[in-house]
């Protein structure tokens, strides 16, 4: 407890020192609000189904088996009733203080802007945003949620064109396996990382590239790590705190 406390101290230090903070994040972040992670020991890849989570979660099984493709992504990537937690609000209250430049995340649940945060570069999309593959119409996440409930597997566009309902096909504005990340997002996450004076990594075990390759970009001063398992980066840091995200950030002043 006192070694915590000690890195808790050093940490604050860091925070108070510098004025260009970045903050990169992975589904560790988001646990504590409940939703589910992949790769921890209850994650989805250790669980048991028809086919493996990431062909379940590719742009080929959603182009081939598209009711099969969303019934497992409403019944494991849409969570309903969760709310940011305390690393979320830590993040978004650094930023309104002017410590915090920007929060890049591997994340697609939108935590960190219902917690406040506006400047959130989602390397891996959204839930929130939803759109017809036929016409381009915008359908939010109350509008899939509302598609979850009445298990439709195949949500299609409701919207009028020339006088007739599109009927396209609506597909989820998240990365799926098998597709690019938008190349945008990505250039803006090296200009930030690269201009940071401080990096925190945060509930991310840094395996999954091209996220976990942000980190060659940063030159600046402290790069600190707060994760509960290892991470390639442990050695290279200049913190490492294994704890709750939540419980630590929640301690900074700003």
């Amino acid at each position: 407890m006192e070694d915590l406390e000690k890195k808790i101290a050093r940490l604050q230090e860091m925070v108070d020192e510098c004025r260009h903070i970045v903050f990169m994040g992975g589904a560790g972040v988001s646990t504590e609000s409940g939703v589910p992670d992949f790769r921890s020991e209850d994650g989805l890849y250790h669980q048991k189904f028809k086919y493996p989570p990431e062909t379940m979660l590719s742009h080929s099984f959603y182009r081939s088996h598209r009711a099969e493709f969303y019934k497992f992504y409403d019944e494991k990537i849409l969570v309903e009733g969760v709310e940011p937690n305390a690393a979320h609000l830590k993040l978004a209250e650094m930023e309104q203080a002017g410590k915090l430049s920007a929060v890049i995340t591997q994340n697609i649940d939108g935590l960190h802007q219902k917690a406040g945060s506006k400047k959130v570069l989602e390397l891996h999309g959204s839930v929130a945003r939803n759109y017809c593959e036929k016409c381009h119409a915008f359908y939010d996440l109350d509008f899939m949620m509302e598609a979850k409930k009445n298990q439709d597997y195949e949500p299609r566009c409701t919207k009028e064109c020339d006088g007739k309902i599109c009927g396209g096909e609506i597909k989820p504005d998240v990365v799926l396996y098998e597709e690019g990340l938008d190349s945008d997002i990505l250039n803006e996450a090296v200009r930030e990382t690269s201009m940071a004076d401080m990096l925190i990594i945060g509930g991310t075990s840094l395996v999954v590239y091209p996220a976990a390759g942000l980190v060659n970009y940063f030159r600046g001063k402290y790069l600190v790590v707060l994760n509960k398992s290892a991470t390639p980066q442990d050695n290279h840091a200049d913190l490492v705190i294994s704890d709750s995200i939540g419980k630590v950030l929640s301690r900074i002043r700003v």
